[in-house]
């Protein structure tokens, strides 16, 4: 029972001390402090009571920065009230959803504010949705309405929800507009004075990546201080900072520093499309002090050219913050090695959120290593029949946090074991106590009796100097069962051949994880994520 106490003691001063440290708890006036507490008592921590609280303690604070200038914190408020009206004129109540498929700008925060205010679900859209794709999740998920930007429109087709234009590229056209109703629209013609509260809270409803198939509706309650404690307990994030998001915001990854941004009073700087030379420029005239991104932004700020990478040094970054896949090879030490050490790598999935965080230490001492698991999580390791593996021993990787999806909302979920989550991938935890991931577990390729995870080979290959990207799968093989086939993309200007690059495996790596053959591309095809589209790999092996 002590050892107990004595635990919960040492959590609580821990919480304590990442909350002062952010400046999350800071003083305020008691008619401040009065109004925080009846905003969060009646809204709750979502988007809609998260917002509102920044509204209240820094209504002068810029919000949001975007292609079309600048929104502060009052003036979010207020727009999010206005729209919140307007979609409720168009039937959004209670329990309803209300679809987004909207790029990086104010009118994805400002729906998401408004369709939490009235008590509804906000379903994240993926931008790289092809028609087919979107209008099987449409018809699933029966949102009420869709709110998207203008160039997703042909993706529609007839019926489906009443829709809501975000973003327009050029103004509608004479008499468009009457049938067309548009974000804008909706909050100029309506009032921008607080709602009634709603007596449910809105969830947000996160899709799945899809990459091994048609994506899932992952729903999530309104997250609690735990989480933001958790993140922040290994990721120096501070009240009042600039950040660039440029994931994006319908991504797991995009959408946790917009709700640690209802904490911190952040300015978030938005780019509707992102472009490598553009972000670096964006970060270093807007003096963002994190940045938030996915691994393919890394690499491909990376290959830019030498002088463009010298020209922006980006001096006041302190945080870049990286999630969505594995960072391949030697990408952490390059990075850092030409931008500085504040590189920060979350390991987690859209279900359990967050596993682990891998520090800048880390990363140097390890670039292949996911880190640590931040305060208040539990990451172990379990075999096949659910028995926790021996130290040092491969097995699945499974997590407790406070975030924990509820389970599909078609129905289903991820295998549980100990109130602990299953994230799919197979891992260790090394002898340096950190967590080592090795691949998806049902990516295991099982060649001619031995067992290779790709991700380990494409690691040996990224790190050929000839070689930008790269991405193994197993195919079927009459003789071995299964092959290994690494798909390549080259640097520009870079001469290697397949020969040379097996070669390359062979000498750092056990023969039996040589891939027997290897295909040169342009590219490599991803989800707006970024991912890997691995399945379309296999089809094209097998087409």
């Amino acid at each position: 029972m002590l050892d107990t106490l004595t635990a919960r003691l040492s959590s609580t001063a821990t919480a304590a001390r990442v909350l002062l440290g952010s400046g999350i708890v800071r003083p305020h006036s008691p008619a401040v402090l009065l109004g925080l507490v009846t905003t969060l008592r009646r809204w709750g921590t979502g988007p809609a009571g998260g917002f509102a609280s920044v509204a209240l303690r820094a209504p002068d604070r810029v919000a949001i920065i975007d292609d079309r200038g600048s929104v502060t914190y009052a003036e979010l408020h207020r727009r999010a009230n206005a729209l919140a009206r307007g979609l409720r004129d168009l039937g959004v109540g209670e329990g309803d959803s209300v679809a987004l498929m909207c790029r990086n700008h104010r009118g994805f925060v400002e729906a998401t504010i408004a369709v939490n205010r009235l008590g509804a679900d906000a379903l994240y859209l993926n931008t790289a949705f092809a028609g087919p794709q979107l209008r099987e999740v449409l018809e699933r998920e029966q949102p009420a309405v869709l709110v998207h930007d203008e160039e997703f429109a042909g993706l529609l087709g007839d019926g489906g929800p009443v829709r809501v234009t975000a973003w327009t590229d050029e103004p509608p056209a004479d008499g468009a507009a009457a049938d067309r109703p548009t974000v804008d629209g909706l909050v100029a013609a309506n009032l921008g004075e607080d709602l009634e509260a709603p007596r449910r809270h809105g969830r947000i409803v996160i899709l799945t990546s899809g990459t091994t198939g048609t994506p899932k509706a992952a729903p999530r309650e309104e997250p609690g201080i735990d989480a933001a404690v958790s993140l922040l307990s290994r990721m120096p994030l501070r009240e009042g900072w600039r950040a660039h998001i440029a994931a994006p915001l319908f991504h797991t990854w995009g959408y946790a520093h917009l709700a640690l941004a209802m904490l911190l009073g952040t300015t978030i700087v938005l780019r509707r499309r992102f472009d490598p030379e553009d972000a670096l420029r964006t970060v270093a005239d807007e003096r963002c002090e994190s940045v938030v991104v996915i691994p393919v932004m890394l690499q491909r700020i990376l290959a830019l050219p030498e002088d463009v990478l010298a020209a922006h040094d980006l001096p006041t970054v302190q945080v870049v913050a990286s999630s969505g896949s594995a960072l391949p090879g030697d990408l952490a030490l390059s990075w850092m090695d030409h931008f500085g050490d504040h590189l920060y790598n979350i390991y987690g999935s859209t279900e359990v959120a967050y596993a682990s965080i891998a520090t800048p230490a880390d990363l140097r001492e390890a670039p292949t290593s996911a880190g640590r698991p931040p305060w208040g999580t539990v990451v172990r390791i379990y075999d096949e029949e659910g028995r926790p593996v021996p130290a040092g021993a491969a097995g699945r990787i499974f997590v407790g946090n406070t975030i924990l999806f509820e389970g599909y909302s078609g129905g289903g979920g991820k295998d549980m074991i100990d109130g602990l989550m299953a994230t799919g991938d197979v891992g260790r935890f090394g002898e340096d106590g950190r967590l080592y991931v090795e691949g998806r577990d049902d990516e295991m390729v099982v060649s001619g009796g031995e067992n290779v995870f790709p991700r380990e080979v494409e690691d040996c290959l990224a790190r050929h100097e000839a070689v930008l990207e790269v991405a193994a799968v197993g195919v079927d093989d009459d003789e071995y069962g299964k092959r290994l086939v690494a798909y390549v993309v080259l640097r520009d200007a870079a001469e290697v051949t397949d020969v040379q690059l097996r070669e390359w495996v062979k000498e750092n790596l056990a023969r039996f994880k040589v891939p027997r053959e290897i295909v040169m591309l342009d590219e490599l095809p991803r989800n707006a994520t970024g991912k890997v589209l691995k399945r379309d790999l296999v089809r094209k092996e097998s087409s």
